[in-house]
């Protein structure tokens, strides 16, 4: 496995939690990350990335992990088209239900198609992936109020089910983007490398 260059982490604000990232990104990105967070009950999120010099996502692995279950996710999109493979131990259901949480349905997707218009994967418990279409769309270099309205293939966590949703990022300059999606906004500051140094109400960069 070869080794990454940088490395960034962030401490959550929402919940009792972290996320380590190692990356290369001299041609689109390659990395390697640990998300960890006490909600909806305690787990560990590994995951792999990878996109091509577009920043366009093209491979994802992610695995997550919690007492008595595990849940794995492969997607990869080629020639336009994203494919989806998934692996389950364990019983998350259950162990949601004994935390008082709402089930977590199947990990995947069924309906890969609606896809399509995706060059961007989004994983629920990181923000290292607000990255992808902020470095594809030149955002940090665009006239404040510049807008686009993107479909992304929406990874939740811990459940690992893949939803198409449609997410907006505007400009705003100085660093800062507006993210929008399914009636959430925030205000997100970036570095001059386009890596989250604070998500309000979610994550903030620790050791910069």
């Amino acid at each position: 496995m070869p080794s990454m260059p940088k490395s960034l982490f962030w401490a959550r604000s929402d919940t009792a939690g972290s996320e380590h990232v190692l990356l290369d990104d001299r041609r689109g990105l390659s990395a390697r990350g640990v998300a960890l967070a006490a909600e909806p009950l305690p787990h560990t999120c590994q995951y792999e990335l990878t996109t091509d010099e577009t920043w366009s996502a093209t491979r994802l692995e992610v695995t997550v992990t919690g007492a008595g279950w595990l849940r794995t996710l492969r997607l990869e999109r080629a020639a336009g088209r994203w494919r989806s493979s998934t692996a389950e131990q364990g019983d998350l259901d259950a162990a949601l239900a004994a935390a008082g949480q709402p089930g977590a349905g199947l990990p995947g997707t069924e309906q890969p198609e609606r896809l399509e218009a995706a060059l961007d994967v989004d994983l629920s418990a990181s923000v290292l992936f607000n990255t992808l279409p902020v470095r594809r769309l030149g955002l940090l270099d665009a006239e404040p109020g510049s807008t686009h309205r993107i479909r992304v293939a929406w990874v939740l966590v811990p459940s690992l089910l893949v939803l198409p949703v449609e997410q907006v990022y505007t400009a705003l300059g100085g660093g800062r983007v507006r993210f929008a999606s399914e009636g959430f906004l925030a205000e997100i500051e970036f570095d001059r490398d386009g890596y989250v140094v604070r998500y309000p109400g979610l994550a903030d960069r620790a050791g910069r």
